[in-house]
């Protein structure tokens, strides 16, 4: 197939728990004030998503810093909104359809670039069908095999247009729904650009010390290609083609969190959160798979990838001040930590708002 050119760390510190014991904590209180003066938090828009330091995480978490907001849900909304921009959007794009079933959705202006394509990509205007105008794959495409051989080929010319930017190789399936039948492998990169439903695994690692929990944070490296620097869970990571979930999550606490087998397999499945982003040709389409680890208290996480830059260890009731003060997290983490904050009853119905919140960590599942 001919293209068409067209322009248009290893580092790991002593675990920030230690910080919160009686004489620690009053020294480095000492060291790092509250601001308790200041009614705005320090937030991403003070302090670039890759540059703060642990310090500053530490400093924004302390129930000083700002003062009467335990119970307020408004941070979260706020990091919920985040994840699902673009709603008002929704009418620009039209279905891909694959043997009569709808597997995602195209932005109109990037449906005329595949009309280049009408061997692999078939435009069909309103046919009485129900669909109106949509986007089908060509029907001497008729295997999975042929599908993905042939998307791909298409995927890889508007790579190198830059039309789908961060090709990573990584396969994911297509299907109606989860569970269905597979009809095709499509690039993981190029999976919100045809509105793909996409999953992940995220799993939240926790410690009990003394009738309290702490969550291990980790913090990305400065190369990552996405959210370089910002914070994130234990181990997270997609869900590509021909894994299941729960190996899928044992690969990668090995990779990410040199959690071993032995300890990894204990993560329980405790549900899932969802979100609908829209953004230029992007209709991103994510359901994240969540579980929980309770790892020993002596386990230290050793990253193995180069893909983190270093692991603390936080209070529960401290990592939730940071979701709710600032966008030090990667986006969609803060859904996942927000939702084990329900599940172990961190946050309470009697908090204004409570229902409403619960409902929109799955405002995607549909």
């Amino acid at each position: 197939m001919a293209c068409n050119t067209y322009h248009v760390a290893h580092n790991i510190r002593q675990p920030l728990a230690s910080l919160y014991n009686s004489e620690a904590s009053r020294s480095f209180i000492a060291t790092f004030p509250a601001r308790t003066g200041s009614s705005r938090p320090l937030s991403a828009a003070t302090v670039s998503c890759s540059r703060f330091t642990w310090d500053d995480v530490v400093r924004v978490s302390q129930p000083d810093y700002l003062p009467h907001d335990s119970t307020d849900l408004r941070g979260y909304f706020e990091k919920i909104k985040i994840c699902n921009r673009g709603s008002q959007q929704q009418s620009d794009f039209i279905p891909l359809i694959v043997e009569d079933q709808i597997v995602g959705c195209v932005n109109n202006l990037f449906a005329i670039q595949l009309r280049r394509f009408q061997d692999v990509f078939v435009h069909s205007e309103n046919n009485g069908n129900g669909y109106g105008s949509y986007v089908s794959l060509n029907s001497k495409l008729r295997t999975p095999e042929e599908r993905t051989r042939a998307v791909g080929e298409v995927i890889k010319c508007l790579g190198e247009e830059e039309l789908i930017p961060g090709i990573r190789n990584e396969l994911y399936p297509v299907s109606s729904s989860f569970g269905a039948p597979i009809f095709f492998s499509l690039e993981r990169a190029a999976a919100p650009y045809f509105g793909i439903k996409a999953y992940g695994v995220h799993m939240n690692g926790f410690v009990e010390r003394n009738g309290k929990k702490y969550l291990w944070i980790g913090k990305r490296s400065e190369v990552k290609p996405t959210y370089p620097g910002m914070l994130d869970h234990l181990v997270a990571g997609g869900l590509p083609h021909g894994i299941a979930c729960g190996e899928n999550l044992i690969k990668e606490c090995e990779e990410e969190a040199g959690i071993p087998r032995s300890l990894s397999s204990r993560a329980v499945p405790v549900g899932a959160v969802s979100y609908t982003d829209i953004d230029g040709y992007r209709y991103k389409r994510d359901v994240l798979f969540c579980y929980d680890l309770k790892l020993p208290e002596d386990f230290v996480p050793k990253n193995q990838d180069g893909e983190v830059e270093g692991f603390h260890l936080i209070p529960v009731t401290l990592a939730a001040n940071v979701i709710r003060r600032t966008e030090f997290f990667k986006p969609n983490c803060s859904l996942v930590i927000i939702d084990f904050l329900f599940r172990h009853g961190y946050i309470c119905p009697e908090y204004h708002g409570y229902l409403d919140l619960l409902r929109s960590l799955r405002s995607g599942l549909s």
